[in-house]
C-alpha cells in the first residue's frame, strides 16, 4: 500500500528515479539541482532548504514527499504548500517511550502516514548491527534510502545532502536551513556510513556530490 501511495505523488506512472535529500549544506551545483528536481521522486526531510528563485541552484526546488519526526525544528518550507505533498512520520520512539501527541504547530488539517517500525526501522537495525531491544536506530536520511530501495528496487536512488558518510567521527548536524543540532544519542553513526559506503559501492545507490 505505502509504494502505490508514494506513487501516486510521483512525476510519472512509473518510478524510474528517486532523490532523497538530505539536509545537509551544499555548494551551488546547477547539474545536482537539476537531477533532484527531474526526478520521478523527491523525498525531503525534517529541517529541509529549497532554492529560492533568485538562489543559484543547489538544493533544487521540488519536493513530492517529506519525512519529519515529532522533534522536528521546523523550516520555512518543512510544511510550505504541504496540501500537494505526501508527509511520512518516522517515530522509531515510539516502540520504546514516544508519545503520540503531535506537537501544537502540526497543521491541524495535515495527515501523515507512520512508517512502519517493524516493516522498516526493526530491519534496518539489523542491517546496522544494531540490538531492536536497545534505545538505538538510523538519522532519518539512512531511514528514507533504505525505505526507497526496498519499496522502489528497480529505480535508481540517489543520495545527497548528508554528511555521515564522509564524517561519522562528527558530533553536530550541519544545517542547510538553521542552527547546527546535536547528533542524539540513538545513533550509530560509523554504522551508517559503513552501511551506505556498500550500498553505494554496491551500485544499489547513486551518491550526488
Amino acid at each position: 500500500m505505502l509504494q502505490q501511495l508514494l506513487q501516486s505523488y510521483a512525476r510519472g506512472q512509473r518510478v524510474g528515479t528517486i532523490a532523497v535529500v538530505g539536509n545537509a549544506p551544499m555548494a551551488p551545483d546547477a547539474e545536482r539541482a537539476a537531477l533532484i528536481d527531474g526526478s520521478d521522486l523527491v523525498f525531503r526531510m525534517t529541517t529541509f532548504a529549497l532554492d529560492e528563485p533568485d538562489d543559484e541552484p543547489t538544493y533544487g526546488r521540488r519536493t513530492d514527499v517529506v519525512v519529519v519526526h515529532r522533534g522536528v525544528i521546523v523550516s520555512p518550507y518543512t510544511f510550505a504548500d504541504y496540501t500537494s505533498r505526501l508527509y511520512l512520520l518516522a517515530e522509531p520512539g515510539r516502540m520504546f517511550w514516544e508519545p503520540e501527541t503531535l506537537p501544537d504547530w502540526w497543521p491541524v488539517d495535515l495527515g501523515f502516514v507512520p512508517i512502519s517500525n517493524r516493516r522498516f526501522v526493526r530491519p534496518l537495525s539489523r542491517l546496522l548491527g544494531l540490538s531492536v531491544d536497545e534505545h538505538v536506530w538510523a538519522t532519518t536520511g539512512t531511514l528514507v534510502t533504505y525505505l526507497c530501495r526496498e519499496l522502489f528496487p528497480e529505480a535508481l536512488v540517489r543520495l545527497t545532502g548528508v554528511s555521515i558518510v564522509d564524517q561519522p567521527d562528527q558530533t553536530d548536524f550541519e544545517h542547510a536551513w538553521g542552527a547546527k543540532v546535536g547528533v542524539t544519542a540513538e545513533h550509530r553513526l560509523h554504522a551508517e556510513s559503513r552501511l551506505l559506503r556498500t550500498w553505494r559501492d554496491s551500485g544499489r545507490i547513486e551518491m550526488l556530490p
